[in-house]
C-alpha cells in the first residue's frame, strides 16, 4: 500500500495540468461510483490526477492506482479497496479498469459493501458500462471525456479564460458572442493549428505529433477493440485496412459490398467493424433522422480532424475538414443526423446546417443556418465555423 501512496504523491507533485476541463464541473462528484470513458490520448489519467490535486492534494484519504500494476495479478481489487478504506481511505481513483478481469463484479461488490468509499474509474470509450455490464446497472454514473475543444486549445495556447456557450445562445446571439471573444483573442488565427494537432493533449509533448497519434490509433485497434470485443489477433489487419480505406476517401456513404471484398470478410462483419471503430472514437457515423445501426450510414467521417492529417495529410479535403470539425463539435451534446434541404447536417431534429467557405455564394433558405469557414464575424443565419468550437 505504501508504494501506491508514494507513486500517488509523486504524480500529484510533478503533474502539469494544461487547462481545466469542462467535464470537471459537469460530473456529480457526490455519487459513489463514477465511470469516465474516453478514447486513448484524450487525457483521462491527467483528469483523474487533476481531480485529486484540486480536492485532496497529497492527503492520504485519496489514492490513485493504475490497474496495469502487476500487484493486481495476485491481489483482488476488493481486498485492495477494503485495505485502503480500513486505513482511512475515502476516495479511490482507478485508471484503466478494463485491464482487470471481473472488474464490473468487484466494483459492484465495493459499491454494495463499502458505503463509506467513493470510486472513480476510467475505461475505454468502447466499453458499454451499463448495457454490457448488468452488475453496474443502477449504481454507476457514466461520463465521456473528449479531446480538447477549440476553446480549450485557445485557452491553453493563448493563456485566455474564454467560456463555453450553448448552441441556442450561439444561434440567437452569435454576433454579440463573437464581439466579446474578439476583444480578447482572434480565434481564427489558432483554428488551423487546432484542426491539425489540437484535439489530443499530447501535442504538448516534445515528440512528433503525427507519429504519436498513429501509435495511439494502433494501440486503440490492438487493445481497445480486439481485447474488449474479444476479436482474434489474426483479424487485426482487416480492421486496420478498413479504417485506412474509410480514412482515404471523402466522407460518403460506404460501399459495404466493395469494402467486404477489399478486406475479405462478410458485409455483416464490415458493419460490425465500423460500429466498433465508431465506439472507439475513430469514426463518426451519420444517419438520416430516425435511423441508426445496423442500417447503412449516409456518411462515414473520421472522428476528428487530427486523424485526417495523420492518415492522409497530402490529400486532405478542406470541405471534409470543415464538416468533420462541425460534426465533432456538435456530437458531444446534440443529436446529429443527415441534413435536409441539401444541408449537410440536421441538429436535434430541428436545425439544418450547411457547412461552407466564406467565398461560397450563399442562397438563404428558411430554417437553415450556414457555418462559414474563414469568417471572423457572422450575420443573421451566417455563423463563423470556428464559433462551434466553443460549445464545450
Amino acid at each position: 500500500m505504501e508504494a501506491f501512496f508514494r507513486t500517488h504523491k509523486y504524480l500529484i507533485e510533478h503533474m502539469e495540468v494544461p487547462v481545466r476541463r469542462l467535464l470537471m464541473d459537469e460530473i456529480d462528484w457526490e455519487q459513489r461510483l463514477i465511470g469516465i470513458k474516453g478514447s486513448r490520448g484524450v487525457g483521462k489519467t491527467t483528469f483523474l490526477l487533476d481531480y485529486a490535486r484540486r480536492n485532496f492534494g497529497t492527503d492520504r484519504s485519496c489514492l490513485y492506482v493504475n490497474l496495469n500494476n502487476f500487484y493486481f495479478t495476485g491481489q483482488t481489487l476488493v481486498n485492495f479497496a477494503d485495505k485502503f478504506r480500513m486505513n482511512g481511505g475515502k476516495t479511490l481513483l482507478i485508471d484503466q479498469i478494463f485491464k482487470y478481469p471481473n472488474w464490473s463484479k468487484e466494483l459492484r461488490y465495493c459499491y454494495d459493501n463499502f458505503k463509506d468509499l467513493k470510486i472513480v474509474f476510467t475505461g475505454s470509450s468502447i466499453m458499454r458500462l451499463k448495457e454490457e455490464n448488468p452488475d453496474l446497472a443502477g449504481c454507476v454514473d457514466s461520463y465521456i471525456l473528449r479531446g480538447f475543444s477549440l476553446r480549450e486549445f485557445i485557452n491553453l495556447t493563448a493563456g485566455t479564460d474564454l467560456k463555453h456557450y450553448k448552441l441556442d445562445d450561439i444561434l440567437k446571439n452569435h454576433k454579440q458572442i463573437v464581439n466579446d471573444i474578439l476583444k480578447v483573442v482572434k480565434p481564427f488565427t489558432y483554428f488551423q493549428d487546432y484542426l491539425h494537432h489540437g484535439y489530443y493533449p499530447f501535442f504538448l509533448e516534445k515528440k512528433n505529433y503525427s507519429e504519436n497519434l498513429l501509435k495511439t490509433i494502433n494501440i486503440t485497434l490492438e487493445i481497445d477493440i480486439l481485447l474488449l470485443k474479444q476479436i482474434e489477433l489474426s483479424y487485426l489487419p482487416k480492421i486496420r485496412k478498413l479504417l485506412y480505406l474509410l480514412a482515404s476517401n471523402e466522407p460518403a456513404a460506404p460501399n459495404i459490398s466493395q469494402l467486404s471484398l477489399d478486406i475479405q470478410t462478410s458485409r455483416a462483419t464490415v458493419m460490425n467493424y465500423i460500429k466498433y471503430l465508431k465506439d472507439a472514437r475513430m469514426l463518426n457515423i451519420l444517419y438520416p433522422k430516425d435511423e441508426n445501426f445496423p442500417k447503412k450510414p449516409s456518411k462515414v467521417y473520421l472522428q476528428n480532424t487530427n486523424l485526417m492529417y495523420a492518415f492522409w495529410p497530402a490529400l486532405v479535403s478542406e470541405q471534409a475538414v470543415r464538416e468533420t470539425f462541425f460534426y465533432n463539435s456538435l456530437i458531444r451534446d446534440h443529436k446529429v443526423n443527415k441534413g435536409e434541404k441539401n444541408a449537410q447536417f440536421l441538429i436535434d431534429g430541428e436545425h439544418n446546417f450547411c457547412i461552407v467557405n466564406k467565398d461560397h455564394k450563399i442562397k438563404r433558405k428558411d430554417g437553415t443556418y450556414f457555418a462559414v469557414d474563414a469568417l471572423d464575424k457572422g450575420d443573421e443565419d451566417k455563423i463563423p465555423l470556428w464559433l462551434f468550437g466553443f460549445l464545450y
